[in-house]
């Protein structure tokens, strides 16, 4: 499945944040390359400090913890 090369930041965003992971507290991923193409890593983690989330970046990819839950690397 292809994205298009431009959906407005704004309903990007939106969808993002409107998964239903998210309304339960749980977890999501999105592409490192997504967020830089389509809203920009600096709009993005001010989404995620302002709705209170944690994330964590790993082999290309943002893992979001949808929760104002401490988050702890175990190992």
């Amino acid at each position: 499945m292809t994205r298009p090369d431009f959906v407005h930041p704004e309903i990007w965003m939106r969808n993002v944040f409107s998964a239903q992971a998210v309304n339960h507290g749980g977890v999501i991923r999105r592409s490192l390359r997504d967020i830089d193409r389509l809203v920009g890593r600096d709009a993005f983690k001010a989404e995620l400090r302002r709705r209170g989330f944690h994330a964590v970046e790993n082999a290309g990819q943002m893992v979001i913890f949808c929760n104002q839950e401490p988050v702890r690397v175990v190992c």
